[in-house]
């Protein structure tokens, strides 16, 4: 037994170290496919392609009043 584990045997710390290893390499590469797929810019344009029409709209729409009243202003 070591000072710092006691009950414990350095095969069972040895296991448990190998467990853990491994449970965050899985999280990890969880987190990185998860950051992947929010990163994606094509993934998300296609899952908001209804609110990206909606806002271009909107710009648009903004755009040619604001040139509107910029045409009156001037003439």
């Amino acid at each position: 037994m070591t000072a710092g584990a006691p009950g414990r045997s350095p095969a069972e710390i040895r296991r448990d170290i190998d467990l853990k290893r491994r449970q965050l390499g899985s999280s990890v590469e969880a987190l990185r496919l998860r950051v992947n797929e929010l990163t994606d810019w094509r993934r998300q344009a296609e899952e908001h392609k209804q609110q990206l029409i909606v806002g271009a709209a909107a710009v648009g729409f903004f755009i040619g009043v604001r040139a509107m009243m910029r045409r009156r202003k001037r003439g």
